[in-house]
């Protein structure tokens, strides 16, 4: 499996991103410096669809089948594609205050911590449907690792398309989330225009 290991401030940086996107509270001191080039209208679309695969930690191959599915769906083509990337089971622990960031998550889901509708589901891309049930295993909700997890996000906000409750580690989805619900800084229009070239 591919895996980025470009350093996350770096690369936050280079797309002129915040790290508070991501679960990290770490800032970095350097800046950008880049000669006045003026950016193309190609490079700025570009930048956004790197940003967005970066935010949800998904390949390019991925983020194209994602783009399809959410052309054929009726509705608006970018909405639809971040709709998706929303519902992602690795996200939506995430969202949920049971990872701090999008990467934990990712590997809460691969070690068989979640169960959804009491299913365990090792599969980080599995989309979520409104009226599922997330929750971490019953064997796990004891662990330290929640304990200090929870501690760190207790008071982050939960989307409203979530219905959460952290004591038990559960968690269902309401809701596909509208666009307006979600809080990620990516102009989707830019993406659409690249793909639909």
């Amino acid at each position: 499996m591919a895996v980025n290991r470009v350093p996350v401030l770096k690369r936050c940086r280079s797309l002129g991103l915040d790290p508070v996107y991501l679960g990290i509270d770490k800032k970095s001191t350097r800046q950008l410096r880049r000669a006045n080039r003026k950016v193309s209208e190609y490079g700025l679309q570009l930048r956004e669809k790197q940003k967005a695969k970066f935010i949800y930690g998904v390949l390019e191959k991925p983020f194209r089948n994602y783009y399809k599915k959410a052309d054929r769906m009726s509705g608006q083509t970018g909405e639809n594609l971040m709709a998706m990337l929303e519902q992602r089971l690795d996200n939506v622990v995430f969202r949920m205050g049971f990872a701090r960031t999008r990467r934990e998550a990712r590997q809460i889901v691969d070690h068989k911590h979640v169960t959804v509708n009491g299913k365990q589901v090792n599969i980080p891309s599995y989309l979520t449907q409104p009226g599922d049930v997330i929750e971490i295993k019953e064997s796990k909700k004891g662990s330290q690792r929640y304990k200090d997890i929870l501690e760190v996000t207790g008071g982050r906000m939960s989307p409203e398309w979530l219905d959460v409750n952290q004591e038990a580690l559960q968690g269902t989805v309401k809701e596909v989330p509208a666009r307006d619900a979600i809080d990620v800084p990516v102009n989707e229009m830019l993406i659409v225009e690249l793909y639909s070239k």
